[in-house]
């Protein structure tokens, strides 16, 4: 019994959180001697520029940072934050709050933060539903089109109504409550949209913080249909439709690791809630060892396409190096790289865009689940009614599963191990 006690304390103790940028030395260290080893631009690395940074080019030094993040030349993480992580900022609305453009990103960050971080450290439904909806804000675009891409359309026209777009109603609610709140500061719908995914992604244990730009313009023009990705195509098919927005497989493969923090609910209604890799709410790399293991914990849902991906020889050897030793770091580099490109997807100013990228939330860079061992059970098909728990980002206690009626099959399992 005494076995027991101990582990519980264990099991519900509550996560670490770092300052940002604490870790920043050191993995910028190892990120740098990743760079060397292997080439900065393969032909399946994404390398092109976007927008006014074509033509004229870049004309500003924010359009020549974005530029050198494009190219690889950069880095799309960053740990630059306000002092203080902004306690001393001029109250929201006052002239001195006003004159920087970033003051009211951060107030506008820590009511993201607040309501995409559940009690148990994950990263919860909306934090998942903010990243879905930047892609699929962004990602409705293509080279060679004049509307479309990050700008807005997604909720400032019907777009919502699309299959495509099916579950981010709940998101979508939300985000338009930060906008009808904040738009008096004179902020878009484009950058709310884009920043909620950002914030999201550092919010999830072990993101990265990616590398934020604000001053898109909005547009009320639907975006056009089938640019979008279905999670049954081939990967030839995917493929293809990424390279036609700039983004090469390598990229590709980073982007796609955002199921990491995934509960599916419309891809199959039967197994509504089941995560695509063990740790739902987390940040890691799990996703890409889980994907490419037939033996992978049994609720562990694999989108086909995901599948496809893993093993296609344009992405198969990326895919295993985020799996691998060090793959974390790795991952994570490239996905802030790849993100700042979708995120600026159709976007005709960035010349004139600011980087406030100082007002997210610190980064998490280790994390102990208070609930693991729960967890794993749930992953490997016990207790199904903790899944709304999870996606709630909800620690499993004592208490809640007393009033699940599980509590006996559980000691059982914690008094034999």
């Amino acid at each position: 019994m005494k076995t027991t006690t101990l582990l519980f304390a264990a099991l519900f103790s509550g996560p670490t959180f770092a300052a940002p940028g604490s870790e920043w030395k050191e993995r910028l260290a190892t990120e740098v001697e990743r760079r060397a080893a292997r080439p900065a631009n393969g032909p399946d690395d994404s390398s092109e520029l976007l927008g006014d940074l074509v033509t004229p080019g870049p004309t500003t030094p924010i359009g020549k940072t974005i530029a050198d993040i494009l190219v690889g030349k950069a880095d799309g993480q960053s740990s630059e934050s306000y002092p203080l992580g902004g306690l001393m900022l001029p109250p929201l609305g006052s002239a001195p709050c006003k004159a920087d453009t970033c003051c009211v990103w951060h107030y506008i960050a820590n009511d993201m933060a607040v309501r995409f971080r559940g009690i148990s450290g994950r990263c919860n439904k909306y934090a998942r539903g903010a990243v879905r909806l930047g892609f699929h804000d962004a990602g409705a675009w293509k080279k060679g089109l004049d509307f479309g891409g990050a700008d807005g359309s997604i909720l400032l026209s019907d777009e919502l109504s699309r299959s495509d777009n099916n579950g981010l109603q709940e998101i979508a609610q939300v985000t338009q409550q930060w906008y009808a709140k904040y738009k008096q500061y004179g902020v878009s719908m484009a950058d709310i949209i884009q920043m909620g995914s950002t914030v999201a992604t550092v919010v999830c244990p072990l993101g990265p913080r990616v590398r934020s730009f604000v001053g898109r313009k909005d547009s009320s023009k639907p975006a056009q249909t089938g640019l979008l990705p279905d999670v049954n195509a081939p990967a030839d098919s995917l493929i293809a439709l990424f390279e036609d927005k700039t983004i090469k497989p390598h990229g590709l493969a980073a982007l796609v690791g955002a199921h990491t923090t995934s509960q599916q609910r419309f891809v199959d209604p039967k197994r509504a809630l089941d995560p695509q890799d063990s740790t739902p709410g987390v940040w890691d790399v799990l996703f890409y060892g889980q994907t490419l293991n037939a033996n992978a914990p049994k609720r562990v849902f694999k989108f086909a396409s995901d599948v496809k991906l893993s093993t296609h020889p344009r992405i198969a050897s990326e895919w295993k190096e985020f799996a691998g030793q060090g793959g974390q770091d790795h991952w994570n580099d490239d996905y802030a790289k790849e993100y700042v490109r979708l995120s600026l997807l159709g976007v005709n100013n960035i010349n004139n865009l600011t980087e406030c990228t100082k007002a997210l939330p610190g980064r998490l860079p280790s994390f102990s689940p208070p609930d693991k061992a729960i967890v794993d059970m749930w992953a490997n098909g016990q207790f199904p009614q903790l899944g709304p728990l999870l996606a709630d980002a909800q620690t499993v206690t004592q208490d809640v599963l007393n009033a699940m009626g599980i509590k006996p099959r559980l000691m059982r399992f914690l008094n034999r191990n």
